[in-house]
């Protein structure tokens, strides 16, 4: 597997500052792997569930999983990240989730110093595992890492087949933000959607990928059985009552019966050691008792 740069945002600018030392591509186990700095919730959250969080050093603003992580110095948010916030604490390597960023500058890291690895990102039952794995090999933790894929993957087995014998799926319309009464939601390749299917439910939205705004008629053709939300503050946030109000989301099947699930954004979305749990809870919050014993 090649593994690739997730890029800091400004590095051009520090190309003409003497003596900094930027990121080079590597596959499998990084040379010193004993000042690590993790990029994406995920990848930290991995760190930790391996028992290798001694060396970690840093780690960016979305790595608030376990507590102890939010002691670590952060490099800023994983899609716009400070070279002088990486490079100020001196690390012997780097360790990201793809989507880090931006992606504009990464082939002027290639040639860099400090080795660095990039971990794929699928949104699918595969790819957890897939990230324990490479974050171990290139912690040299290739045993542990084999240890917990393997009880993950038996894990998320358990999850999916709670919900094999369900015959009428609930269709879900995921929401990023209601900011201003415009809906942003959830089509295919993201987290939501795959967290949605693994929890044996559908995308109500399936005509585009990524995040998009919907029209009030897109809204209510999408014919939700369930609102699914992140539990979270600040300008994205929004109340029940406030969804409800919107008379596209009113007029769907699950605005009429105020069918609204609310879960914690990393725990919903980080795909790390947690998400089989996360895969029951939200299969729970759907179908209730109708699921497998």
């Amino acid at each position: 597997m090649t593994i690739r740069l997730p890029v800091i945002v400004g590095i051009l600018g520090m190309l003409a500052l003497p003596g900094v030392a930027f990121a080079e591509e590597i596959t499998g186990r990084v040379p010193d792997a004993s000042r690590v700095v993790s990029i994406g919730d995920s990848v930290t959250e991995i760190v930790y569930a391996l028992g290798e969080e001694g060396r970690l050093v840093g780690r960016d603003s979305t790595s608030t999983y376990p507590d102890a992580a939010n002691k670590l110095p952060d490099v800023g948010y994983m899609r716009a990240l400070s070279p002088e916030g990486v490079l100020s604490i001196n690390p012997t390597a780097i360790i990201a989730v793809e989507g880090s960023g931006p992606k504009e500058t990464i082939e002027v890291l290639k040639k860099a110093s400090v080795p660095f690895v990039f971990v794929p990102e699928n949104y699918t039952a595969a790819s957890v595992t897939e990230k324990i794995r490479i974050v171990g090999k290139s912690l040299g933790a290739d045993d542990k890492a084999e240890k917990l894929a393997q009880r993950v993957e038996l894990d998320l087995a358990a999850a999916q087949a709670e919900t094999s014998n369900i015959k009428a799926r609930k269709r879900v319309l995921f929401i990023l933000s209601a900011h201003g009464g415009k809906i942003l939601a959830s089509g295919t390749k993201t987290a939501a959607n795959g967290i949605i299917e693994l929890a044996g439910a559908e995308n109500a939205i399936t005509e585009f990928q990524g995040y998009k705004p919907l029209t009030d008629e897109s809204i209510i053709t999408a014919k939700p059985d369930v609102i699914l939300v992140m539990d979270r503050g600040g300008d994205h946030s929004a109340a029940n009552a406030d969804l409800l109000a919107n008379k596209a989301i009113a007029a769907t099947p699950a605005g009429e019966a105020k069918n609204i699930v609310r879960m914690g954004g990393q725990y919903l979305l980080g795909f790390g050691p947690r998400t089989a749990q996360a895969a029951h809870d939200l299969a729970k919050a759907f179908y209730g008792n109708e699921l497998s014993q």
